[in-house]
């Protein structure tokens, strides 16, 4: 399983580059958005891309020929991911310290969790639907997703007043430890519906 984890972080060398010239060009020219913006698109290129990739080879055929189950191709399809994550999250702070940009180690767990969040709604599409158009359709609702969140924050912040109170009832601690456990259950429960899925596909 290891060396299935192995193999995406080779293949995605290329991709490396470009998601770090992404996160040079939002440290430039995205001063307007809220960190944690950059973080969620830094922590979400490199495991949906690695995705994207297999949907357009049909690799998943050469895989079951392997001597690997099914069960720890998945595993190691979602264990990669926060691999990827971390690894992406931690390049990204380093970017934008260098470019003097403002961020907290908030807007970092915000970003860690909406990945969590946004991964565990789409990973399994690559198991249900058929290979084509998934990766695109993906990636632009995630485009829409993020951009819509960086706008939605603010104005809920701003006009639902009862809502913040309520919240601002709770410590700062007890928030960010529900919001952990909330976006990691959904992943661990995304992990079981897509190993489930991926059991019983034919290729």
């Amino acid at each position: 399983m290891f060396n299935l984890i192995k193999k995406d972080l080779i293949i995605q060398k290329g991709e490396l580059l470009v998601s770090v010239a992404i996160i040079v060009f939002y440290a430039i020219f995205g001063r307007q958005l809220s960190p944690f913006f950059i973080f969620l698109v830094a922590s979400i290129f490199l495991p949906l891309n690695a995705y994207i990739n297999e949907e357009k080879t049909k690799i998943n055929i050469l895989w079951n020929s392997l001597p690997y189950t099914r069960k720890e191709i998945v595993t190691a399809k979602y264990l990669g991911a926060v691999l990827f994550m971390i690894l992406s999250i931690g390049a990204a702070g380093i970017i934008l310290y260098i470019f003097n940009y403002s961020y907290t180690i908030r807007d970092m767990a915000i970003g860690a969790g909406l990945f969590f969040i946004f991964a565990a709604f789409t990973f399994p599409l690559f198991y249900i639907l058929r290979p084509g158009y998934i990766g695109t359709a993906i990636m632009i609702g995630f485009l829409v997703f993020s951009f819509a969140l960086s706008f939605i924050v603010p104005f809920v912040t701003e006009n639902f007043t009862v809502i913040i109170q309520f919240l601002a009832g709770f410590s700062t601690l007890t928030l960010y430890l529900s919001g952990a456990i909330i976006a990691i259950s959904l992943y661990i429960l995304s992990w079981t519906v897509s190993q489930f899925i991926y059991q019983r596909k034919v290729f």
